[in-house]
């Protein structure tokens, strides 16, 4: 467990420092949906807040669609806060997907819970969002984009909301899928209760074996797709 939570924290220090992630004083909401990844990402920026400098503190929030029956366990989500030292805010938010029609489920039910974390954080004095996009997450967002959409646009370590006063981050983007994987197993990260019933087989899901392909063609694919998607071309 030690090489694997090494690598981990050596790739999330980069990814932190090599974009700047954080910065004296910053207040940071965790985006804490309880998979794997959200989980990895409070875990680390939790031990990262006792360090001195740059001083950081952060708070977790989880987002409760109450018109989709499908939770995670809060009891755990708590306790696992509890153990971080960091306080857990529960939201609850809803969407009524009459209101666009040409919208998917998935679609207005990921904006809501968007719109619900950028409000409560501006409410409460936040000044950054924490999202648990990892490196794969990073990488398949760009192979999509290029073959749908003509576009070379992908998921920023760090953007700037054009509406509110915040910027969004993304720590884990250079971190491996793989080694959050091992590493929550080992941890004895608790799944998730129930899945989605709404969740829809999409274009995701064919584009990451895609990347897992080009990986089979060539060990070196990932770190290519990376410094480009990362703009680091």
């Amino acid at each position: 467990m030690a090489n694997c939570e090494s690598k981990i924290k050596k790739l999330f220090n980069k990814g932190c420092t090599d974009h700047h992630l954080l910065s004296d004083g910053d207040r940071i909401l965790i985006a804490l949906s309880g998979g794997k990844d959200s989980l990895m990402l409070a875990r680390l920026l939790a031990l990262r807040s006792r360090i001195y400098s740059p001083r950081i503190s952060v708070e977790a929030a989880h987002v409760i669609m109450d018109n989709i029956p499908y939770e995670t366990d809060r009891s755990y989500l708590q306790a696992f806060c509890d153990e971080l030292g960091i306080k857990l805010h529960i939201l609850h938010s809803r969407f009524d997907e009459s209101t666009d029609p040409r919208k998917t489920r998935c679609f207005l039910c990921a904006w809501n819970r968007r719109k619900t974390l950028f409000n409560f954080a501006v409410e409460n004095g936040f000044n950054k969002i924490a999202l648990g996009h990892h490196n794969d997450d990073i990488i398949v967002t760009y192979l999509m984009n290029i073959t749908f959409e003509g576009s070379a646009h992908t998921m920023p370590p760090i953007l700037q909301l054009e509406h509110y006063p915040l910027q969004i981050i993304r720590p884990l983007c250079l971190v491996h899928e793989d080694d959050i994987r091992e590493m929550a197993e080992k941890l004895g990260f608790q799944k998730q209760k129930a899945l989605c019933p709404y969740e829809e087989v999409t274009n995701r899901k064919a584009m990451t074996d895609v990347f897992h392909h080009l990986q089979s063609l060539n060990p070196e694919a990932r770190y290519s797709l990376s410094r480009v998607a990362l703009g680091k071309q």
